[in-house]
């Protein structure tokens, strides 16, 4: 489960941004997950409430915003939202698409003390 890895990462990346606002503590961790990301998001969570505990997000309150496939069609040039992974234009069938979100996860906000 490369979750596990991917939360430890998180919990790093947390670290270094408290140690350079001098927190203390952080309360709330919001990150964005891309349906295309390859995170499980139930894995995820509970890797996050595993391994959160003796660090400084032990107390945090884990939100996660889910971010769909959004892809841009060069032909149509316009921007959809697909609800299936079909990297193929909604509108045209062009396969002429670039994808603009979903694939990825980001830390988006901490709140700390």
């Amino acid at each position: 489960m490369h979750e596990y890895s991917i939360v430890q990462a998180l919990l790093e990346q947390c670290q270094t941004h408290a140690q350079a606002n001098d927190a203390t503590k952080i309360t709330e961790v919001t990150v964005k997950i891309g349906a295309q990301s390859g995170v499980e998001l139930h894995l995820f969570e509970v890797a996050f409430d595993t391994f959160k505990e003796k660090t400084i997000c032990d107390e945090a309150n884990l939100i996660i915003e889910h971010q769909p496939l959004l892809i841009y069609c060069n032909d149509c040039a316009q921007e959809y939202t697909l609800e299936k992974p079909e990297y193929v234009c909604p509108e045209c069938q062009s396969l002429y698409i670039k994808v603009v979100d979903g694939e990825d996860m980001y830390l988006m906000r901490l709140e700390m003390e």
